[in-house]
């Protein structure tokens, strides 16, 4: 069975993209020196990827900013991940597109996406569909990166209007920001 996971890189102001959905912050940090704690992070990252079975995607990650847009290191998982994805709209394009599966109902992306996935993750990436995700009580775990920017403006890690807390429980003998979701 498939493990949901919602990873996202984030600034330490709980952004994970700037204003209009620009991603183009992250790059000054893809090949920044690395200490203990970022080997460690990279290390996480490359676990998550290589355990990834699907993406479940919001449309406006899909069809947002990649900072890594026109080299080698475009897509998911700086362009190493090359699986399938399912992305949750209401608008799917008119063009089929290869590798991506177009679903417009929650529940329905989710186990389109584990179905593809068996018994790997299925990475969330997005925060709305993440947010619905803890709503409807579908999400497994969080992976959270943070580098050290402020942006001040633009899309939050997690955003919950309405409020209600979420708990979420350190996963032993991994990164400080890997958790699973309270239930």
């Amino acid at each position: 069975m498939a493990t949901t996971i919602y990873s996202a890189t984030a600034s330490l102001d709980g952004f994970i993209a700037g204003p209009g959905g620009d991603m183009s912050w992250l790059t000054p940090f893809f090949d920044a020196p690395t200490d203990e704690r970022t080997e460690a992070a990279a290390d996480a990252a490359s676990r998550l990827m290589r355990g990834t079975g699907a993406l479940l995607v919001g449309n406006r990650s899909f069809g947002g900013d990649d900072p890594n847009k026109g080299t080698d290191r475009e897509g998911a998982f700086g362009g190493e991940y090359d699986g399938d994805a399912v992305v949750l709209t209401h608008h799917p394009p008119a063009e089929a597109v290869a590798g991506v599966t177009f679903v417009s109902d929650l529940h329905d992306a989710v186990e389109a996406a584990a179905q593809i996935a068996g018994d790997a993750y299925v990475t969330v990436i997005g925060a709305d569909v993440a947010r619905q995700m803890i709503d409807h009580g579908l999400l497994d775990e969080v992976l959270v990166f943070f580098v050290p920017v402020f942006l001040g403006a633009g899309v939050r890690l997690f955003d919950r209007p309405d409020g209600g807390e979420v708990r979420l429980t350190p996963i032993p003998g991994e990164t400080e920001y890997w958790c699973r979701v309270e239930r």
